[in-house]
């Protein structure tokens, strides 16, 4: 994934409960108390990585950008939690994949890519990290 491709993406799905383009973006199924696409969170985490290693000593990024971001982490967040008040069954792993959107939005916005508590290797446990921007 390119560096314009990890924009777009993020934006798309940043922006979507403002543009209402794509029923299928990921806050919007959220929203529906859907699951995301299978894949689509390894799109967004392997973008947010792609645009960190693109952005790494930039010390700006563009205001649409910063407001998809925000938005991402923030109303996928908001949704879970509305979802679970309401009995939405969601996936095992749904809320570490968004702790670990929130985190690369985070690293994103600061330059300071940080492994969350959640990700760090206990004796006997398994790594869990995002995907790198090759794959």
């Amino acid at each position: 994934m390119d560096r314009p491709t990890a924009r777009k993406l993020l934006v798309d799905q940043g922006t979507a409960s403002l543009t209402q383009r794509n029923p299928d973006a990921m806050l919007l199924r959220l929203d529906r108390g859907e699951a995301p696409i299978p894949g689509q969170m390894t799109s967004i985490l392997v973008a947010l990585r792609v645009l960190y290693k693109e952005l790494e000593g930039e010390e700006s990024i563009d205001r649409e950008l910063a407001r998809a971001l925000y938005r991402l982490a923030r109303e996928s967040q908001r949704a879970l939690w509305v979802g679970r008040e309401r009995g939405v069954a969601w996936p095992p792993m749904l809320a570490e994949d968004l702790d670990r959107v929130e985190a690369g939005v985070e690293g994103v916005l600061s330059g300071d890519w940080q492994t969350p508590a959640s990700e760090m290797t206990v004796t006997g446990q398994v790594q869990l990290e995002l995907p790198s921007a090759d794959g």
